[in-house]
């Protein structure tokens, strides 16, 4: 079948202004654009800061429980932070301690600061100082933007703008929030896509994505969450698929290697969910080159987030097994 160049243009999805911009552009020889792909990073490692809450709250705080975490949150948060380090710090710690340029910011170690300018100005003169990205900000217990209450929802909503206005300050790309609801199935898609829409659009007036990680409860079915995604209909709107959390409920779990393959379609950041690992440095509960390789066939190459959540080693040890394993696996995928 002849195809004329204006048709051709028009399927291949390249305008002649394009075409124009592109004539005048320096030229690049073959080979250098070759050893320039041949160098860029498949993806990039940055820090959650949950990878640290221990360090942060401290053992007293670990200890009182979740009702007691839950309740100090409220009514007085600074007084969970019992732990050796401040949080205010992180972005120091994260690349003096482990080299790490980049970091993913956990709302509840600054709970009481979002409005903080003084401290926003603090923080942020922290990671310039240090030459660290701000990624994101990890937002929980503003309440759920898929309340079937459609005055709750918009409670919800608004209650997540002070964390977008916070994250455009930093130099974030995004926030993370839970699509949290109630209902059947399809009404918690609808409830859901519904909040993450109206947030969505001011996120886009502050240029921050809202992400959705899959976190429990039907959001932990990627299926849903696609569906979500879908209804939500905004370009601001994407998943942040976590390597550990596929848990739907105590008697259903979601495949993590399927999932995280179907989430990887609205994916604009990653979690590298790690827990224990084997004498020669694997993750022990999850088969991360497998996981990985799916992030990478997805095309995708942004930041994927160390989030070390185990028990047998150190906060700091699994940080540092979690960074070497996905360097390795970085290498490996480079060569396949």
């Amino acid at each position: 079948m002849d195809i004329n160049r204006k048709e051709f243009l028009k399927q291949a999805g390249i305008s002649a202004a394009a075409l124009s911009t592109l004539s005048v552009l320096p030229f690049v020889s073959g080979c250098a654009r070759q050893e320039e792909e041949e160098n860029s990073p498949l993806f990039k490692i940055s820090l959650a800061q949950w990878s640290l809450h221990k360090t942060y709250f401290g053992e007293e705080t670990m200890q009182a429980g979740w009702e007691y975490f839950g309740e100090t949150l409220d009514t007085n948060p600074s007084a969970l932070l019992q732990g050796t380090e401040d949080p205010l710090y992180f972005p120091r710690l994260a690349r003096q301690k482990f080299g790490i340029e980049a970091v993913e910011y956990v709302n509840t170690f600054y709970f009481d600061k979002a409005n903080d300018q003084a401290y926003l100005n603090e923080l942020k003169e922290v990671s310039d100082g240090e030459g660290v990205r701000n990624v994101l900000i990890m937002c929980d217990r503003e309440g759920a933007l898929g309340d079937p209450d459609s005055e709750e929802r918009e409670k919800a909503v608004e209650n997540h703008y002070k964390w977008v206005e916070a994250a455009k300050f930093l130099g974030c790309h995004s926030i993370r929030v839970n699509a949290q609801s109630s209902g059947s199935y399809d009404e918690q898609m609808k409830f859901a896509a519904d909040g993450l829409h109206s947030l969505a659009e001011f996120g886009d007036q502050h240029d921050i994505n809202i992400l959705v990680e899959n976190h429990g409860g039907l959001s932990s079915n990627a299926e849903w969450l696609i569906g979500v995604m879908e209804m939500a209909d905004h370009p601001r709107c994407g998943t942040l698929p976590d390597f550990g959390n596929f848990r739907i409920s105590d008697t259903e779990e979601y495949d993590r290697y399927e999932g995280t393959r179907l989430l990887m379609e609205y994916a604009k950041s990653v979690s590298a969910k790690s827990h224990d690992f084997d004498s020669e440095g694997n993750e022990s509960t999850k088969d991360f080159y497998r996981l990985m390789k799916i992030v990478v066939d997805a095309g995708y190459n942004g930041y994927v987030g160390i989030e070390y959540e185990g028990d047998r080693l150190s906060e700091e040890e699994g940080i540092r097994a979690t960074k070497t394993l996905l360097e390795r696996i970085h290498e490996e995928l480079k060569i396949a």
